[in-house]
């Protein structure tokens, strides 16, 4: 709904990101199992001729999430709603510009989107906004009737992800994370390597979102105007998911391992003050800001089968971009950033490169649409991948790649991390929010 919060929104966004950092989802990390409606897993979409679309949030994610989905003939966007009319204009007139129906616009306030999903030729609907309106329209989303893809992090609290989890089993409408890494090229060829029985039976991985965002965490648009926030009151891993989610897709948590419990720490909090003293004018209030999260967060997860995933973030400090993607087994390692892989036997006891597996492992989606993925761009492609695959699924009448049990078990890392920090790095048990079912 919000890519740009105006200054009303700005003061809500603090204040919702304050108290629910006085909460940290720490109440009790494992609640009493709830009863529910039947599982969602597998459950399948209804086959559609086409799929129309509604879009909350046309800043700059959003658009470039329009820009992919719409690629797709089969497509028909229906709607759009931000509470700055300007970006809904823009969005508009670049669907005109590439032959598409006007959409509907939606932008009187921060509750427009209520009135969005009611409508009733709306089958699918995206949640591109700050993180802390991700569960409140998803939810409304699905109890309006209709299907949701959300950006990441899907939730902040464990509250919240069970509130996605439960409205999805009561509504039986899908929520799916937007996770586009899990569409990257080389993560999706790994990940044929890895059912392949290349690697072996896996034992460990490694995960990562390391990329500095300092000019962005201090700019006067975008997600500077709210993501900053999130630094102020928290600390933790704040944004797990870009790295967890292909590692939990090679190892497949949800659909025979679980994630059982984590433990995690924090560095010192001093780069984003040290950039701020370089970047700002004295006077700026922003130097007076003070921030719990510390610069590096590092988290172990065990898993139910046994398994190990090092879990890191660090959005604050200089360095290049790098995900880890690290998988490991009893007949090889594969790591990311560069990517190189060894395999038990080699000639040369070195890693070597991932290009020649390609032929053999490169994986279906990328062979139809990995022309035109490169082409649109979007991380390299993966984001176009990511809709390709959603709206496949709804017109081929499959149950969607990423469920809502992945959403809510790849951002429960969040508010845990969180936990276990503030608690001298104590263990903290994952929720089973399959409650048990297969």
């Amino acid at each position: 709904m919000k890519d740009e919060p105006t200054n009303t929104s700005r003061r809500d966004l603090f204040r919702l990101a304050s108290l629910a950092a006085a909460g940290l989802g720490l109440a009790q990390a494992d609640p009493p199992q709830r009863s529910g409606a039947a599982s969602m897993a597998e459950v399948k979409f209804q086959a559609h001729d086409a799929v129309r679309m509604g879009f909350i949030g046309v800043g700059g994610r959003g658009s470039s999430l329009i820009s992919n989905f719409s690629a797709i003939p089969q497509v028909q966007v229906k709607a759009l709603c931000d509470v700055v009319p300007d970006k809904v204009t823009r969005a508009q007139n670049r669907l005109a510009k590439a032959g598409k129906p006007s959409p509907t616009a939606y932008t009187n306030g921060d509750h427009a989107y209520e009135e969005m999903v009611k409508r009733d030729d709306l089958d699918l609907v995206i949640v591109a906004t700050p993180w802390i309106w991700h569960v409140p329209m998803a939810v409304a989303a699905m109890k309006a009737g209709k299907h949701v893809g959300v950006e990441v992090p899907a939730a902040r609290t464990i509250e919240d992800c069970w509130a996605l989890v439960d409205t999805s089993e009561s509504t039986r409408r899908h929520c799916m994370q937007l996770e586009n890494c899990c569409y990257g090229e080389n993560e999706l060829l790994v990940w044929n390597l890895v059912k392949a029985g290349v690697l072996g039976e896996l034992m460990h991985g490694a995960c990562a979102y390391n990329h500095d965002l300092r000019s962005i965490l201090f700019s006067n648009e975008g997600e500077g105007l709210w993501r900053r926030f999130e630094h102020l009151n928290r600390n933790g891993n704040l944004y797990p998911t870009h790295g967890l989610g292909p590692v939990a897709h090679y190892m497949d948590i949800n659909r025979g391992d679980r994630f059982d419990y984590m433990v995690s720490m924090s560095s010192l909090s001093v780069s984003l003050q040290a950039y701020r003293k370089q970047h700002l004018k004295p006077d700026d209030p922003r130097q007076k800001e003070i921030y719990r999260e510390g610069d590096l967060n590092v988290s172990l997860i065990h898993t139910v089968k046994g398994r190990v995933i090092r879990l890191e973030h660090n959005v604050s400090s200089p360095q290049p971009y790098d995900r880890i993607n690290l998988i490991a087994g009893t007949k090889g390692i594969f790591r990311d950033y560069p990517p190189r892989i060894y395999v038990d036997g080699s000639a040369k006891e070195d890693f070597g490169p991932l290009d020649p597996y390609k032929k053999e492992f490169e994986h279906p989606y990328w062979k139809q649409v990995g022309e035109l993925a490169r082409e649109l761009g979007g991380h390299g492609g993966m984001d176009f991948v990511m809709a390709y695959r959603l709206i496949q699924t709804m017109m081929q009448g499959e149950p969607p790649d990423i469920d809502v049990y992945d959403a809510a078990s790849w951002s429960a890392p969040g508010p845990l991390s969180e936990a276990s920090v503030a608690n001298g790095s104590a263990p903290m048990k994952f929720p089973d929010f399959k409650r048990g079912k297969a």
